[in-house]
């Protein structure tokens, strides 16, 4: 019989989860109302699944999490909580929980949402002392292929996706650019009962608003000058399949009202048309925004955030998965030797320590392009540390001769600063600018405009 805890200030809720999950003759349940006692009772006992309330007294759920997380405590989290706070649930994602539910919750629902968890947890071979995990507990490691990882977290994060991919529900994808959140997209699509249809990728950041309008729903002939023809638009084209909607939070309010029709009632209009057409879509967002502060500055609508936010997965930055570094490095390292038609075999022990300690505001992506722009450069079969882009070894050489003491500047201020020098190091162009940084080119122009970094 699984071992089920629920921490909770309120002894009202304990009793009511207490009855609620012994009715059904399948858990045994312990309840704690004293949120300072969490530690010991956590480090003392076996339990498979905590029930956790976030804002309590003296000890918060956040509390608990950071102490589950540096103590590798074995065991799954749901956070219960009386609050719809976005920021709140990513924290709570980011240190491990596996959902986010909002009181009052549905029986259902959190009877669901304890299954998935619960047989997640026995795939994995949870309960055991080996904190260790491999790709090969993945139930369906070939949908991961293309994300490269040998970290804990995130293989308990593709643990998590697994499941959520299997009912139709949307997802939103967290992280910062080139994080991977359209690999993460099209492993969901692979895993799902769509997989034989279309995957339809679409950035929204890079369109107009005017023009994404006609390329996402579509047009008739003749609703616009220079519409000769009747076109397709993204939805038609992920019919029966996923639509993955990268960098959702640029999307206009206008379209945004749109979707949301889509999203409930599986309708919409080409632009030219006053019949409205069906479609049977998946759709899977992703952001690298804080969409709790552009829905406070009414820049994206609640009730579209709460309906793509159905499951939530969080990318991590590759500065935060730094064992990961060395294997990316050997996995460009092969791929763009072989793309470029070199003979490079290795990385010197230099240009690798310069590439274990670097930040990658760019993330993956970024780290990509440093080693595909050094292999076009490098001439040897070693990669050295004088082939590799000219701003990355500008950025090292400066941390390296930082010392402790000295200021520190301001976030707005580095990325002020990384954006001019990789402008430099493309000569100026943006396009190349964006991709390394990466970032979307819209995104890029509006950064440059901010920073006044026009010549």
């Amino acid at each position: 019989m699984k071992k089920i805890l629920a921490i909770d200030d309120d002894q009202a809720v304990l009793n009511y989860l207490n009855i609620m999950l012994l009715q059904t003759g399948t858990y045994q349940v312990a309840t704690l109302a004293n949120s300072s006692r969490a530690f010991h009772e956590l480090k003392g006992n076996d339990y498979d699944l905590l029930l956790l309330d976030m804002d309590m007294p003296e000890v918060s759920g956040l509390d608990i999490l950071r102490f589950i997380k540096e103590k590798h405590i074995d065991i799954e989290t749901i956070v219960l909580t009386g609050v719809e706070d976005v920021e709140l649930a990513v924290a709570a994602m980011k240190l491990g929980a596996f959902d986010y539910l909002t009181k009052p919750v549905d029986n259902d629902q959190l009877l669901k949402v304890i299954t998935t968890v619960l047989e997640n947890r026995r795939a994995r071979g949870g309960g055991a002392t080996e904190n260790v995990l491999s790709r090969d507990q993945l139930n369906f490691a070939e949908a991961f292929a293309d994300i490269i990882t040998q970290d804990d977290e995130m293989i308990r994060m593709l643990q998590m996706v697994e499941k959520m991919a299997q009912p139709d529900n949307s997802i939103l994808i967290w992280g910062e650019s080139g994080t991977g959140k359209e690999l993460i997209a099209k492993a969901i699509h692979r895993i799902s009962r769509r997989r034989d249809q279309n995957f339809v990728a679409v950035n929204a950041g890079t369109f107009a608003n005017e023009l994404f309008s006609s390329e996402f729903f579509g047009h008739d002939k003749g609703a616009f000058t220079g519409a000769g023809t009747a076109k397709k638009g993204f939805l038609e084209e992920a019919d029966k399949g996923t639509l993955f909607l990268d960098e959702i939070g640029e999307l206009a309010l206008p379209i945004q009202v749109k979707l949301l029709r889509v999203l409930q009632e599986g309708e919409f209009f080409r632009l030219g048309s006053t019949k409205n057409q069906k479609v049977d879509v998946r759709i899977l967002a992703a952001t690298n925004k804080d969409l709790l502060s552009e829905m406070k500055k009414g820049n994206f609508r609640k009730d579209l955030f709460y309906r793509l936010n159905m499951s939530s997965v969080y990318l991590p930055p590759l500065r935060e998965r730094r064992g990961d570094i060395p294997l990316l490095c050997q996995h460009f390292l092969e791929k763009y030797s072989e793309q470029n038609q070199k003979k490079i075999q290795k990385i010197s022990a230099a240009a690798m320590r310069l590439l274990n300690q670097y930040d990658y505001p760019g993330n993956i992506r970024e780290l990509m392009n440093i080693i595909n722009s050094a292999i076009i450069i490098e001439t040897g079969t070693e990669l050295q540390k004088k082939s590799l882009p000219h701003y990355f070894l500008e950025n090292s050489h400066v941390k390296e001769a930082t010392l402790p003491g000295q200021p520190l500047l301001a976030l707005t201020e580095i990325e002020k600063e990384q954006i001019r020098k990789v402008l430099a190091h493309t000569g100026g162009n943006k396009s190349q600018a964006a991709k390394i940084l990466g970032i979307s080119r819209v995104n890029l122009l509006a950064k440059i405009k901010k920073y006044q970094l026009q010549p």
